[in-house]
């Protein structure tokens, strides 16, 4: 029998790096599989209903985890993202009056909550182990921001938005598919805004994501 024959949450992350941060702050604990399911939304959606419908039917949890980028006055670098909400962010069309999200031209959802209880318990125990935790809104972009104009927009349009990066909403809609509940988790690597990737601290991120997978065994 394999490991992950007994698996029973599934994690997904973009990259190798992310996988093997997570796997050596989960220590062995079997309940989990973790996988690399390449960048994007796609590639997320993708590997996600791959390994679910694999599963036959013995997952009860999916998390989307990783590094991401933190929107200033809501994440520090230095910190972590909860979602209370995957959003995908570039879904839409422009217009003349600016951006139209899915919802608002009527073909469907941008948003997949995150279960509340789990959500907060999640927070709360990240926060006592040190490891400054914030709950918001975490936006799934196709693109990078790399203007503090786009930036600005995003926030404006997603009051609160916490953080970005590139697969949380192409899992959870996954999931949510075959009615499994998700949650997000991100590491802060960069400040959402102006691209400079000599500010970015990636080793710290993928540390405090080891951390933080850690302390995901005492909650889940």
């Amino acid at each position: 029998m394999s490991h992950y024959e007994e698996a029973s949450i599934l994690i997904v992350t973009a990259v190798a790096p992310e996988q093997e941060a997570i796997l050596r702050g989960l220590n062995g604990d079997d309940r989990f599989e973790v996988i690399a399911a390449g960048v994007g939304p796609a590639a997320a959606a993708a590997a996600t209903a791959r390994v679910l419908a694999s599963g036959g039917g013995r997952h009860r949890l999916v998390i989307s985890a990783g590094i991401g980028g933190g929107f200033d006055g809501q994440a520090g670098q230095a910190g972590l993202v909860v979602a209370d909400r995957m959003i995908a962010a570039d879904l839409g069309a422009e217009s003349p009056g600016g951006f139209l999200s899915v919802d608002e031209l009527g073909f469907g959802s941008s948003a997949i909550a995150a279960p509340e209880p789990i959500t907060r318990a999640l927070t709360e125990a990240l926060n006592r182990a040190g490891l400054q935790a914030v709950c918001g809104p975490i936006l799934t972009v196709s693109t990078a921001t790399g203007t503090a104009e786009t930036a600005a927009a995003r926030s404006a349009r997603i009051p609160l938005a916490a953080a970005e990066a590139m697969e949380g909403f192409g899992a959870a809609q996954a999931a949510a598919d075959v009615k499994l509940p998700v949650l997000e988790l991100r590491a802060i690597s960069n400040r959402v805004g102006l691209r400079d990737r000599e500010a970015w601290d990636i080793p710290g991120a993928l540390k405090r994501l080891e951390a933080a997978s850690s302390i995901l065994t005492e909650v889940v």
